[in-house]
């Protein structure tokens, strides 16, 4: 391995968990593709997925969304013992903060995934509420996961549509191979560390704009046009001023992401339902003079929507902040990454790539 872009397409594990074709826009996760998944199931089927190795059966699910349930209670006692995590301004650094105050001795070695999953969006809610000066909202374990935490992090508080979108989205979000965020989670597990080290150095990962801040930079783009009609005039601009078009393009996908027309369609339903989507007519008109006017400018190189474009759109339509984007997204990629931990612990190898000197050499030869 180098430190240079050669770096991609370099395998570096062999995982069961989830494949990316670049090439023809698929995203498969346990032998699902990723539409189907969400289209059917809800983030706790999701999880059992991830973490079993199978979709789980009615009574499987009960005692996940139990555990987890009962996870999110126990995550929210800790909330006075976290200083002051929360505080931040940042809701990623807050997030980071908040889960490193977690010792792995305290956690029930057997159900350390529920335990972290609760409280990556127990955390991320209530820093939404401090941040809005509110008293964070103690769980319902009673509800899935997603309706649970739409209804501690959102001002507008929750209801079926709102939340069966939110699960759509954490599905979609739950994994995609080897990023960032979970090859670190492989390197810290490779090294026999705890899981909540390996989750604390992935949120690391997670936190920098080129892997989890892009759906923030997309609504405030969205927000900048305004209306359809001024879509290919303002995208003429940016590109002539050799600006970026958020939301655009992927480093593996060489088509639109899959996990874009999930989202598009989760707004759909949205809309259909009467709940607020104004910006799916806007982000579609931007979608397509950006596909146009990027193939036009570099037809050696195809360009189309990845998925931070329509998470912009379902996150605000289901009431979250522009802020709490990125939390958001911690709050799917934890199910991802506390797989990926295991899978890393089971194969007992430590992740140890090489890199290629570039630096200069010593003056005089070392003598023989």
């Amino acid at each position: 391995m180098t430190t240079t872009d050669g770096l991609e397409g370099v395998v570096v594990a062999e995982t069961q968990l989830s494949d990316v074709d670049g090439e023809r826009g698929r995203l498969v996760i346990r032998g699902h593709d990723v539409e189907s998944l969400a289209l059917a199931n809800d983030f706790e089927a999701l999880c059992a997925l991830l973490w079993r190795g199978a979709l789980p059966s009615a009574r499987e699910h009960a005692e996940l969304c139990a555990r987890i349930g009962r996870a999110r209670v126990r995550a929210f006692e800790r909330l006075p013992r976290l200083g002051d995590a929360l505080e931040s301004c940042d809701g990623m650094e807050a997030l980071r903060a908040a889960l490193a105050h977690l010792r792995a001795s305290e956690i029930d070695s057997t159900d350390v995934p529920a335990e972290l999953t609760g409280a990556v969006a127990v955390f991320a809610a209530a820093w939404a509420r401090v941040r809005r000066g509110a008293a964070p909202l103690a769980p319902d374990p009673a509800l899935g996961h997603a309706a649970d935490y739409l209804r501690m992090a959102s001002a507008h508080g929750t209801d079926p549509e709102r939340a069966r979108a939110l699960d759509a989205y954490l599905v979609t979000a739950a994994d995609h191979g080897m990023n960032a965020s979970t090859f670190t989670a492989r390197v810290v597990a490779s090294t026999e560390s705890d899981t909540v080290s390996a989750v604390v150095a992935a949120l690391g990962a997670l936190k920098g704009p080129r892997h989890g801040g892009a759906p923030g930079p997309v609504l405030a783009m969205l927000d900048a046009i305004g209306s359809p009609e001024r879509a290919a005039a303002w995208i003429a601009a940016e590109l002539a001023a050799g600006r970026r078009i958020m939301g655009m393009g992927h480093r593996v996908y060489r088509v639109r992401d899959p996990r874009a027309a999930v989202l598009e369609r989760a707004v759909e339903r949205l809309r259909a339902a009467g709940l607020r989507s104004d910006r799916l007519d806007l982000a579609r008109a931007v979608e397509g003079v950006a596909v146009s006017s990027l193939g036009e400018r570099r037809p050696e190189r195809r360009l189309a929507a990845n998925v931070e474009f329509y998470t912009a759109v379902i996150l605000d339509a289901i009431g979250l902040a522009q802020e709490q984007f990125s939390p958001t997204f911690a709050v799917a990629r934890v199910a991802g990454w506390l797989a990926h931990v295991d899978e890393q612990a089971r194969g007992g190898r430590l992740i140890r790539p090489s890199s290629r000197y570039v630096g200069p050499q010593p003056e005089t030869p070392v003598a023989a």
